[in-house]
């Protein structure tokens, strides 16, 4: 092939390479001018009603996108009104973008999903709902959200460029632009650095404590506990993104949060059935299971559970352990006997029967591994 044949060939090989290239700068420049957006819907508070509270005030970058907030030590998130208190413990925004969407799988799980009820499908469903919650941001509709965007000139001159002109104009392309931009912000490695103790260590930058390293070869074990039965995704115990959950949704007998229910109006009688109330479930062999949560940031992001019934970290080791431990009988929270399942049914008894009784000294090692899993910019939290 002369020269000019191979001119000829290489050079719509060339301005093909270039225009993907182009256009792949152009796609990367576009998500983090989008994401950029979502990181300024996050922190904003009039995007609630009484302009009190925005995504962040239940979701903390400074406490592992967790509630830290006075009064969340019961258990539930105190909503924008500034009295209403839901019934279920806000769980951590940190790693939630590797949630797969919801499904169901081929032996019959579901998985997936936000919420602990798997209710939204995807984040940008997800960050759809806290606003037009009435006990949470309590907006009475989109077109309200809309309209106090519509008051910054900032946001109006990003959605025109991001979304299209007028795009304000029209309160539901707009509202899921909003829940798109936060998205893309949730997406970022601001919730995902993958920067913990332990992953340090598979990266051969720290070394484990004698205490830890026997923790992690008890979480991981196929023998000793039950731990990596929930908590484990990836096949290896060495992978590098794992996220320490199944994303699958478990029964496990947690009691009702009784002091929670004292305060936030809820009836005592009231059974939260987790993912049979997902709408779209009608199953009641799934009553009473919830969202298997992810254990990264877990020592910095109590309490615990889905309706925030535990608050010690210790406390839901030795919970676990009580169904095949007979002298783990007491709650050392409260120095009574543990409460009763809230929904009896559907337990996951093959998961929790499947490991042996741990002595104290396995206990506290697999807390100091849970403590690992802590991003690093969280140590200073961890007690």
């Amino acid at each position: 092939m002369n020269n000019r044949a191979l001119l000829t060939f290489l050079l719509p090989l060339c301005l093909s390479t270039t225009t993907a290239m182009a256009q792949n700068d152009a796609d990367t420049s576009q998500l983090k001018a989008k994401a950029a957006l979502g990181q300024q819907l996050f922190f904003d508070v009039n995007l609630s009603r009484n302009r009190s509270q925005s995504c962040a005030s239940c979701h903390s970058p400074a406490q592992g996108f967790a509630d830290n907030r006075k009064g969340t030590e019961l258990g539930g998130s105190l909503g924008d009104d500034g009295h209403s208190l839901g019934d279920r413990n806000a769980p951590t925004a940190a790693y939630a973008a590797f949630s797969p969407e919801f499904h169901r799988k081929a032996n019959g799980e579901w998985v997936g999903g936000q919420f602990w009820d798997g209710r939204a499908s995807t984040l940008a469903d997800q960050a759809g709902g806290p606003p037009l919650n009435p006990i949470e941001m309590g907006m009475p509709d989109k077109a309200s959200v809309v309209a106090r965007l519509k008051d910054t000139p900032r946001y109006v001159m990003q959605f025109e460029k991001l979304y299209g002109s007028g795009i304000l104009e029209q309160p539901e392309k707009a509202y899921a632009a909003m829940v798109d931009s936060l998205e893309a912000f949730e997406k970022t490695r601001e919730f995902a650095p993958f920067d913990s103790k332990y992953d340090r260590f598979l990266r051969g930058e720290a070394k484990l404590t004698d205490q830890e390293e026997l923790g992690r070869l008890l979480f991981f074990s196929q023998q000793f506990t039950n731990c990596n039965q929930c908590h484990q995704l990836r096949t290896s115990s060495r992978a590098k993104d794992e996220t320490f959950t199944s994303y699958e949704y478990r029964n496990i007998g947690t009691p009702v949060n009784t002091k929670l229910r004292a305060v936030n109006g809820v009836a005592a009688e009231f059974i939260d059935q987790g993912l049979l109330d997902n709408p779209a479930i009608d199953d009641p062999t799934q009553a009473g299971k919830f969202k298997i949560p992810t254990l990264r940031n877990v020592a910095v992001t109590g309490p615990y559970m889905h309706n925030g019934v535990f608050q010690d970290l210790r406390t839901v080791v030795l919970f676990y352990d009580k169904y095949n431990n007979p002298t783990r009988t007491t709650n050392p929270e409260t120095g009574e006997p543990w409460g009763k399942p809230e929904v009896s049914a559907n337990l996951a008894l093959k998961e929790l029967e499947a490991g042996p009784a741990l002595e104290d000294e396995r206990v506290d090692a697999l807390v100091a591994f849970m403590k690992t899993l802590t991003d690093q910019r969280y140590e200073h939290l961890l007690k």
